[in-house]
């Protein structure tokens, strides 16, 4: 081994610590990007670090306020194929420059996403994409002051001027309801996503408005407001199949849900779709093999990643190009899960 790199080896956070005269706590959270740290002790601190060698990576020159070479991926969990694939996008493309992807999970809370987003824009990454953010008005305002470059994924309701890549979510949900109705479905059930999301409030509403346009009532007990996981789906279902009058069909706002509602309608010893239609949103891979392969709306969650990945590089080279606003189309997919309503 090197000499020097022998004698940087053994230096350690006390080392740096008491040559900065701070504590080692301080030390440590510089390291972390924390940003309860004055300017001034930062700087110091990232200076005895360079001077004694003690972290000579990617993370000391982001410290020292040049590039992290690197992207912040932020996304809500890792449990579905819609976020998998909106990933796969980002990688794509990420793997075209010379850039680090960093993946962090907010578990939908809201006070997490806004922490990881404060201190990863403290210089830990040199961009931030954020799918299907929460809580974003807690923080867009400040990445915007600051110049930050970040972008939206699958976020409605954030402004014109917010750099964002969504879908047609609401002229999936007309689409989706338009085909029931098509078959001879009057009694059409749906389940909502997260109504705190603009997604879910734009396929919701492109529900009512089909039913509207073909002049079928507005049943407020066929609306469930579900949060977008697979039990919801199915206590959804549960709860319209105990209706006086249940439905024919439902319509899912993610595909997730649409296969809960599939099982829940089995588990009825009920048939899909003999005895109940089904249409999910999204087109996950596993929407095609579930069995009935699924109906549903594909929106091009690859292609959503990549896109909001090539709007960032963009930034990244052109801090002073207006942010645009992009929403890519969404179309049906027919498949086995819906049929013509049962004539009794």
């Amino acid at each position: 081994m090197d000499f020097d790199k022998q004698m940087n080896s053994r230096i350690t956070i006390v080392d740096v610590a008491k040559q900065a005269g701070v504590s080692f706590g301080t030390v440590s959270r510089v390291i972390n990007n924390d940003v309860h740290v004055k300017k001034e002790t930062r700087e110091r601190v990232v200076e005895t670090m360079e001077r004694l060698g003690f972290v000579a990576n990617r993370q000391a020159r982001s410290l020292a306020g040049g590039k992290s070479n690197s992207i912040g991926v932020l996304v809500p969990d890792l449990g579905t194929g819609y976020i998998g694939e909106i990933i796969r996008g980002i990688d794509a493309e990420l793997s075209l420059t010379d850039l680090d992807l960093i993946l962090y999970t907010t578990h939908r809370t809201a006070s997490k996403e806004t922490n990881y987003v404060t201190n990863l824009a403290t210089g830990m990454v040199d961009g931030l994409l954020l799918v299907l953010p929460r809580s974003p008005a807690d923080f867009i305002g400040n990445l915007t002051q600051s110049k930050f470059p970040f972008v939206l994924i699958d976020h409605q309701g954030a402004g014109r001027d917010c750099p964002s890549v969504g879908a047609a979510n609401w002229q999936g949900g007309y689409n989706a309801t338009e085909y029931l109705t098509n078959l001879g479905h009057t009694r059409i059930g749906f389940i909502t996503g997260s109504m705190d999301l603009g997604c879910a409030v734009d396929r919701l509403d492109g529900y009512r408005s089909a039913l509207r346009t073909y002049h079928i009532p507005d049943a407020p007990e066929l609306i469930y407001e579900g949060d977008f996981f697979q039990p919801d789906g199915y206590s959804g279902a549960q709860a319209m199949l105990d209706l006086p009058e249940p439905p024919t069909a439902i319509f899912a706002s993610n595909d997730v849900m649409a296969m809960g509602v599939m099982d829940a309608v089995r588990n009825r010893g009920l048939r899909v779709p003999d005895d109940v239609s089904v249409v999910g949103f999204d087109d996950i891979p596993q929407a095609s093999l579930v069995r009935p392969a699924l109906t549903t709306i594909n929106q091009p969650l690859e292609k959503m990643g990549r896109v909001a990945t090539q709007m960032l590089l963009d930034l990244l080279k052109h801090p002073e190009k207006k942010a645009d606003r992009i929403e890519l189309p969404t179309h049906l997919i027919v498949r086995d899960s819906c049929k013509s309503p049962r004539l009794d």
